[in-house]
This record gives C-alpha cells, sequence and structure tokens, in this order.
C-alpha cells in the first residue's frame, strides 16, 4: 500500500471529529469550486467535480454548502480568487514528495511549504523533479474486515480494477482514473465501505523508512495537511503500520 494511503486511514479513524470536520469542509469546498472552475459545473461531464461532490457528501457537508461552492466556481457566485499549484521536494530519505495546494496567496505560500519541508528534514525540488515518481490512478482502501481476498479481488476485476495489494489491516485496490468510480460502486454495491477512494498521485516504488527518519517523515506529512491551503500530499515512503500507530499515539 502506497505509505499514504496507510497514514490517512490510520489518522483518520484517531482524528476528532469536530476539529476534522472543519478542516476538511474548507479543503473540500475548496476542491469543489476549483474542480468546478477548471471541468464546468456539470458532473455528469466533470469526473472530478462528481469525486468531489461524493467526497463532499461523505463528510455528511449540507447540499447548499456544494451548491454555493460550485457556484463560485461557475462565477455565478462571488468568491475569493484561488490558484491551484502543486510543489515538489524530498522528505527523509530522498521520499519523493507531491503537495497539492488551492491558494488565494501564491507568493505567502510558497515560503511556507518551503519552510514546513526544511524543519522536517526535507527539501523543496524544481518542478519535474519529483512528479517522474508517481503515475495517475484510482486509489481505493478497504479495511480488512470489510471482506477477504477472493471476495474482493472477484469484485474489483470484474468492475476493471487494476491491482489489488494487501499490507497489514487494508486492502489498496489500483484502478486507471477513468474507472475508479465503477470499482468504488461495485464495492458499494456489495456491502464493501471503503475508507478512501480518490484518484491520486500513486508511487511507482517506495523507500522504506524506519526510526528516526520514519519519524521525521510521518511529522512532516501532519505539518503540511494541516496546513490550510495543502488539498492533498502524496509520498512514496513505506513505514510498518506498527510505527505509524506508534506514532499517532504519541
Amino acid at each position: 500500500m502506497s505509505g499514504h494511503s496507510k497514514w490517512a486511514t490510520i489518522k483518520h479513524k484517531k482524528a476528532a471529529t469536530d476539529a476534522r470536520r472543519g478542516k476538511i469542509f474548507t479543503k473540500v469546498i475548496r476542491e469543489l469550486t476549483i474542480a468546478t472552475r477548471t471541468g464546468g459545473a456539470d458532473p455528469v461531464t466533470n469526473p472530478r467535480l462528481r469525486t468531489a461532490i461524493l467526497t463532499a457528501k461523505a463528510e455528511n457537508m449540507p447540499n447548499d454548502n456544494i451548491e454555493r461552492a460550485i457556484q463560485r466556481g461557475a462565477g455565478t457566485l462571488e468568491g475569493e480568487t484561488l490558484d491551484e499549484v502543486t510543489f515538489e521536494g524530498y522528505g527523509p530519505g530522498g521520499v519523493g514528495v507531491l503537495v497539492q495546494v488551492v491558494t488565494n496567496n501564491r507568493n505567502r505560500i510558497v515560503s511556507e511549504i518551503r519552510h514546513m519541508f526544511s524543519k522536517n528534514g526535507g527539501n523543496m525540488a524544481e518542478t519535474g523533479a519529483v512528479g517522474w515518481m508517481f503515475h495517475r490512478k484510482g486509489d481505493i482502501v478497504v479495511p480488512k474486515e470489510q471482506a477477504d481476498e477472493d471476495k474482493i479481488l472477484s469484485i474489483v476485476l470484474d468492475a476493471g480494477a487494476e491491482d489489488l495489494r494487501d499490507d497489514g489491516s487494508f486492502w489498496e485496490v489500483t484502478t486507471p482514473p477513468e474507472a475508479m468510480e465503477k470499482v468504488r460502486e461495485a464495492l458499494t454495491a456489495a456491502g464493501i465501505t471503503p475508507s478512501s477512494a480518490e484518484v491520486a498521485w500513486v508511487p511507482q516504488n517506495h523507500v522504506k523508512l524506519t526510526g528516526v527518519q520514519a519519524q521525521q517523515m510521518l511529522r512532516m506529512i501532519e505539518t503540511l495537511e494541516d496546513h490550510d491551503d495543502v488539498q492533498h500530499v502524496y509520498a512514496n515512503f513505506d513505514i510498518d503500520e506498527k510505527e505509524i500507530q506508534a506514532a499517532m499515539a504519541g
């Protein structure tokens, strides 16, 4: 499993609901707005918007909030001017990191992201230095208690998935980007609820981290994700699940 998928799933389980929901709502609203601005206001023809709406509903966001965000993206409702930017960098041990940002102040966010990298044993990189380590895929994570291997494998392959990986407490399903929704719908129809499902930047290989470097990497990811302007963080680290859980407990 992608190290970040594992981290995100464990963190999701342990997060404080009220505090988390306020931050999640801000990020989802921005994603709805940007998705609409770049691909149009019709979710039937805009898969990014369709996924953002599903994410919003999964977080129990009121329909009025969803509609207002879409209207801002379509330009029928006034709102702040937002830019979408992707930063690349390296974490401890040479881990590749992609940081997707939606911001109203590009100059400010550049210095803040650079500081978060350097403070946690990493450094910013030029555009293209890290991106080649990832490919765009549907990434669906399912807790193992939801289904055994034979059941989940038959469902996802029939629906168009490329791969199923076993990683500790989770199954990770990889799909072509255009097949992600179909695979998620097939799982849901079978009574299986994924803990996360998105079109993401999935690492082509992983860097194994332990000890101090692992802890530095997890602090970096958490610091980046906690920033209000950061929408997604993708990294190609591989850290044992027990070590991630210990960091969360600490």
